[in-house]
C-alpha cells in the first residue's frame, strides 16, 4: 500500500515563501507527481505537474514564475517551492502520485497567505 506524506504548509504573509514536500512510500518508482490546490469556495485546480523522468515541470498560468516544482534526491519525493505568495494562493494543497497505473492522493496541507 502506497502512502503519501505531505509537509510544509502553514501561514505566511503576502510576498513570503513556503516549500511543500511530497513523499510516496513503496518500492516502485513514481512516474508522475502533481500538486493540486483547493481554494476556499472554488474548484480544485492543478498547480504543477512533474514527470519524474524529466527535469522540468508544467505549471498553471497563475503560478508561473513564482512556483517551482523539483525532484528531491530521496526516492519518490518532490517539492514545490512557492515564492511571492499571494492571498489568492490560499487553499489546501494536495499531492498526487502515479505509480505504475495507479494514482494516490495525499491528505492535503493547508497554505494560508495573509494580506
Amino acid at each position: 500500500q502506497v502512502q503519501l506524506v505531505e509537509s510544509g504548509g502553514g501561514l505566511v504573509q503576502a510576498g513570503g515563501s513556503l516549500r511543500l514536500s511530497c513523499s510516496a512510500s513503496g518500492s516502485d518508482l513514481a512516474r508522475v507527481m502533481t500538486w493540486y490546490r483547493h481554494p476556499p469556495g472554488k474548484q480544485r485546480e492543478l498547480v504543477a505537474n512533474l514527470r519524474m523522468s524529466e527535469d522540468s515541470a508544467a505549471y498553471a498560468d497563475s503560478v508561473k514564475g513564482r512556483f517551482t516544482m523539483f525532484k528531491e534526491s530521496a526516492k519518490n519525493t518532490a517539492s514545490l517551492q512557492m515564492n511571492s505568495l499571494r492571498p489568492e494562493d490560499t487553499g489546501v494543497y494536495y499531492c498526487k502520485v502515479i505509480i505504475q497505473s495507479a494514482a494516490y492522493f495525499g491528505r492535503g496541507t493547508q497554505v494560508t497567505v495573509s494580506s
